[in-house]
């Protein structure tokens, strides 16, 4: 039998792969993260974050350390060369539980990622390793990493036996190329420099995207009084000529006074790319973040798009880890992540083209911003960020809701006759399955006023609306639920939570009840025919359906999921609970 180092090799410790391993770890497995430099990243790169990747963070147990390094409610202004406001992206909904849009500094966030690893034994970064060589061996993946000195010299050589390893470093990954996966897309020639400075001269605290024909720009404020500057390059400037201060002063001259004046911090020249590799996966080997897809930074999503990969690999990764499923689960990651992904670097290519735009269509832009601005539909598809996809997962761990069929999921219940299906009543006729689900606050037995997923916690959640989750689950279909922890919930009223939690007391499993303060959940089952949800560990609704298909639901869920059966183990995985009633009541 191979004895594993770890569960799993994280190559790189960028974002995406601290992320990961400490996903990893909050759920009991071991992580060993590869970085071939000697220390983090210490320049600033991404400067938004979203609040889906929040709910991450929050899972992972870090979220308070890392909040001090934000700014909420970050507002993007378009602004044309005469500063002539276009477009305003100001986001108000707390949908997921957070502001939208934040603002933060990578650097300090990065730091609390890699500090939060010190809380797992097992998990640990290891820096000074570059990877050179990936052997996947069937039962597991042999990594061999070259140990560098700090002249960048080889002084060790050093395998790891794993039972995955995860590629996360970057868009020159060497894990892509070993995989053989193609990087489709285009790598636009325009180059930008970067510019970010203390003590803020500005003082505004949100963002402008400079829509200017002679030079597309991007003004940022920061957290602790840092402000980013980009500026498009000209094909025939140089990328030399940003090291002559004249030429730098020249940029900034528009934007504030004696630009000699300020505190550089941090200074550099990049080029956008929009690509996405061919597949995420091939056998024991997965990619993630940069190493998977690239995308322009014009709506700060290229980190947020990284946490989302290490969102869906690390509870599906954990489940077959633990036992709790088949390998055949890990096919579904790339079925979800890489399609939004794609979609996500089209808005990107498309936001850059608006950006960059000459003077004649600069001015028709104008004029067609000032004459969408003037229709309230039509700018609150700008002002609410509804341009952005969120992710939505047709296929993979989803179950339609018309024909309760698992592995996919169509966004309408309607039947193929047009009629609404199975059954009539219902306000509308978008199905939610695959779409993340909302995240109020809320009141339980133990707690006050609190995020729901505090309450529900970070793994299976099989929810009713106003009735007792267990009412229509049979004894085989409870040993299920306890077999692979699903928590059983049922969503009240706050008016009535008590009185359930009195009369749920004597269920066959127990149950949670969650008192809904703010009518948020009442109005989200409103509308979209169901009573009954199955939300996967990281939230998307994996099913919906009445409660009277609680057990067909359960079925679909477990065959789109590859979970094994109470009766099912996983062979040589280790920590498997087959087989356990722990938590159902005789």
């Amino acid at each position: 039998m191979t004895t594993y180092d770890t569960d799993v090799v994280v190559i790189g410790a960028g974002p995406v792969g601290l992320t990961l391993a400490n996903l990893i770890g909050v759920r009991g497995h071991r992580a060993t993260v590869l970085e071939a430099r000697h220390e983090l990243i210490d320049y600033p790169r991404g400067v938004g974050l979203d609040d889906e990747s929040i709910r991450t963070l929050h899972t992972a147990g870090l979220w308070e350390r890392i909040q001090p390094f934000t700014v909420p409610h970050h507002v993007v202004r378009l602004v044309n060369g005469t500063g002539q406001v276009l477009a305003t992206n100001d986001p108000r909904t707390r949908e997921f539980g957070y502001p939208r849009k934040h603002g933060f500094i990578q650097p300090l966030v990065d730091k609390e990622l890699a500090t939060g690893l010190d809380r797992f034994d097992g998990t640990k970064l290891v820096f000074g390793h570059r990877v050179v060589g990936i052997e996947d061996r069937g039962d597991h993946v042999a990594v061999t990493a070259e140990r560098l000195d700090a002249d960048g010299n080889t002084v060790a050589t050093l395998t790891l036996r794993a039972r995955y390893a995860v590629g996360c470093e970057g868009g020159s990954s060497f894990t892509r190329k070993w995989m053989g996966a193609q990087f489709e897309g285009k790598s636009p020639s325009t180059r930008w420099v970067v510019v970010d400075v203390e003590n803020d001269p500005i003082g505004t605290p949100s963002v402008y995207l400079g829509a200017d024909p002679r030079r597309p720009y991007v003004s940022i404020g920061l957290p602790q009084g840092i402000r980013r500057w980009e500026f498009m390059l000209h094909d025939d400037e140089p990328t030399e000529l940003v090291d002559d201060p004249r030429f730098m002063h020249a940029l900034l001259a528009r934007h504030v006074p004696d630009p000699s004046a300020l505190k550089v911090i941090n200074q550099r020249t990049f080029t956008h790319h929009g690509r996405v590799a061919s597949d995420f996966r091939k056998g024991r080997v997965f990619i993630a973040g940069d190493a998977a897809h690239l995308m322009p930074v014009w709506l700060g999503q290229g980190w947020n798009s990284g946490i989302r990969d290490a969102t869906n690999l690390a509870w599906k990764l954990t489940a077959v880890l633990a036992g709790d499923a088949d390998d055949a689960l890990l096919d579904t990651y790339t079925e979800e992540r890489r399609g939004h992904a794609a979609d996500m670097i089209d808005v990107n290519m498309a936001a850059g083209r608006v950006m960059k735009m000459g003077r004649f269509g600069g001015k028709v832009r104008d004029m067609a911003a000032t004459a969408l601005n003037a229709v309230p539909k039509w700018k609150s598809y700008f002002t609410e960020l509804r341009f952005k996809p969120m992710p939505r997962y047709a296929t993979g761990v989803v179950v339609d809701q018309a024909s309760l069929t698992p592995g996919r999921a169509r966004a309408t219940f309607k039947s193929k006759n047009g009629k609404l299906a199975p059954f009539i009543d219902s306000a509308g006729e978008l199905s939610p399955v695959g779409l993340q689900f909302i995240q109020p606050r809320v009141n339980s037995a133990d707690a006050t006023n609190v995020l729901l997923d505090d309450v529900t916690g970070d793994w299976w959640t099989l929810a009713t609306w106003g009735t007792d989750p267990t009412a229509f689950l049979s004894a085989a279909d409870l040993e299920l639920v306890c077999r692979h922890r699903i928590r059983l919930v049922s969503f009240m009223p706050e008016t009535q939570r008590v009185w359930a939690q009195k009369r749920y007391a004597d269920s066959p499993a127990p149950v949670t009840v969650v008192g809904d303060t703010s009518g948020a959940l009442k109005d989200w089952f409103d509308v979209r025919a169901c009573g009954l949800v199955l939300l996967r560990p990281d939230r998307f609704v994996a099913a919906a359906s009445l409660t009277r298909q609680a057990p067909q639901a359960l079925a679909a869920v477990r065959t789109a999921g590859s979970l094994l059966t109470p009766q099912t183990t996983a062979g040589s995985t280790a920590g498997s609970t087959a087989g356990s009633t722990e938590g159902v009541r005789a």
